[in-house]
């Protein structure tokens, strides 16, 4: 399954067009994303990210109410499918 998910950008390293990039926590676990497709995100905006790639910003309550539906999702899979082994501790319940 391919999905994009929220998170919040904790630094931005500098750079232009495609080489803006920066570091985002997905609850917790961080990681490198390119941010040339929002030139306009900031240090602690959310944004949607996709295969390493923020798509667009999010504000807080949308991103909030995204890992809500992901906890609900992860609560209904049963134990070892795919979509739990994929998620954070925060949403796994870990």
């Amino acid at each position: 399954m391919c999905l994009a998910v929220p998170g919040k950008i904790v630094s931005i390293t500098p750079g232009e067009g495609l080489e803006r990039s920066g570091r985002v926590s997905f609850g917790g676990v961080i990681k490198e994303v390119n941010l040339a497709f929002v030139p306009e995100a900031q240090v602690g905006d959310y944004v949607m990210v996709h295969v390493g790639f923020a798509l667009s910003r999010v504000d807080e309550r949308e991103a909030e109410q995204i890992f809500a539906y992901l906890a609900e999702l992860e609560a209904q899979e049963p134990a070892g499918d795919a979509v739990s082994a994929e998620l954070p501790p925060r949403y796994s319940g870990e």
